[in-house]
């Protein structure tokens, strides 16, 4: 790619998908453990990115996952259930959304909206 349009490495950690993040470092902007994060990945709630030496990374959509899940844990609430927990709350956030964008009018063509 010439040098013009390659992304800048600072760009990568503005998203929120990027796997910016090793295992020790996600565990502590969480509050939890190393040992927290393999367990909600072994649970599949997450499915960290692995380096090329084989070392788990993160993104932060990954970690306010994993938070969401460690709040319930901390609760009281065992993990595989509060990992399905978060698996349905991120289900319904995503059909809500979808359902708000099947109810917007679309503009028809000479610019009115369907009713």
């Amino acid at each position: 790619m010439p040098p013009a349009t390659q992304p800048h490495a600072a760009d990568r950690f503005d998203d929120d998908d990027y796997p910016a993040y090793t295992m020790g470092r996600a565990a502590e902007m969480i509050g939890a453990t190393p040992g927290f994060l393999r367990a909600i990945g072994e649970a599949r709630l997450i499915a960290p990115l692995r380096s090329d030496g084989g070392h788990r990374r993160y993104s932060r959509y990954q970690l306010r996952i994993a938070a969401r899940a460690r709040e319930l844990v901390d609760g009281g609430t065992p993990i595989d259930a509060a990992c399905r927990i978060v698996i349905l709350e991120d289900q319904l956030e995503e059909a809500l959304r979808v359902n708000e964008e099947l109810r917007r009018p679309t503009a028809a063509p000479g610019g009115l909206a369907d009713s």
